[in-house]
């Protein structure tokens, strides 16, 4: 079967590179941008993009939007540092501890390596942070990153496939890759792509048809709800495809064990949502 499956393409980690610049002895570079890092970029600023969309439909809120764009700009300096640092210190903690005896390689974050769920409550402690600061409600502000979020997730998965990452369990399916990073040179299953399809494309479509359609922002707290219920049940289904990266828990991966709480807490906020009536306001403008 290993015939069938489809070798990585040679693709450069780098998006464009600058050489090593040699002055007088001293050397410096090379330098370049890195497609993981551009994922990065490109999430942030297209999440912040639709986010500053919707607070500028108040018909979409119940009539008066709860936030305007300077609170989603400063948001968004906050946010990065908290998808930065959470998701960094999250993977170190969580995933590879081994990494804290040698503190350099933690700095290492072009070389891959982030954990959703430390970027996950990074972003948290942002909204509170910033709703708090700003005299926001936390609900309406988590509402609108969880609309955004699931951009940031898919290019995210996109940079796990591109650096030859997080790579799938072995299998015979004709669409398979053998990773260049795989020592075994196995053919594997592309879950990155089938966690950006989950995670990314499929929950951005749910969350896109309950603004849109069922009137999801008119019950704060409701989206995200259904974000993290959806990341977590996306994020399992997906678990099922992907080599485990580090040693089981209970019998579970990472991935399965970390999402549980998430499924929990994110049924629990739809639970009490649901018991709330909804926000109706006099204009329904949109």
């Amino acid at each position: 079967m290993l015939d069938l499956a489809i070798p990585f393409p040679d693709i450069s980690p780098f998006v464009f590179q600058l050489p090593q610049l040699d002055l007088g002895g001293f050397t410096l570079g090379p330098f370049g941008l890195r497609w993981y890092a551009l994922a990065y970029i490109a999430g942030l600023v297209l999440g912040w993009r639709m986010i500053v969309g919707l607070v500028n439909k108040p018909g979409l809120w119940g009539g008066v939007s709860p936030l305007n764009e300077e609170d989603i700009d400063d948001f968004l300096f906050y946010a990065t540092l908290g998808v930065l640092l959470g998701g960094r210190i999250g993977y170190v903690m969580l995933y590879r501890p081994e990494m804290l005896s040698d503190p350099l390689s933690v700095l290492r974050v072009w070389e891959g390596g982030m954990s959703f769920h430390g970027g996950f409550l990074g972003v948290c402690l942002a909204v509170i942070g910033v709703a708090l600061a700003r005299r926001k409600s936390i609900l309406a502000l988590g509402d609108a990153v969880a609309v955004g979020a699931p951009i940031g997730q898919f290019f995210g998965r996109i940079a796990n496939f591109i650096n030859q990452e997080l790579w799938g369990r072995p299998t015979d399916v004709s669409w398979a890759f053998i990773f260049k990073s795989d020592p075994d040179a196995l053919a594997r299953h592309p879950s990155q792509l089938y966690q950006a399809g989950l995670e990314g494309i499929v929950l951005f479509l749910i969350l896109q048809i309950g603004v849109a359609r069922f009137k999801m922002l008119h019950r704060p707290g409701l989206a995200t709800g259904v974000f993290i219920t959806g990341y977590g049940v996306m994020r399992w289904i997906g678990e099922q495809f992907r080599e485990p990266d580090a040693s089981l828990i209970l019998n579970l991966t990472r991935g399965e064990f970390y999402s549980l709480p998430m499924i929990i807490i994110g049924i629990g906020i739809l639970i009490v949502v649901s018991l709330r009536k909804p926000n109706s306001q006099s204009n329904p403008s949109a």
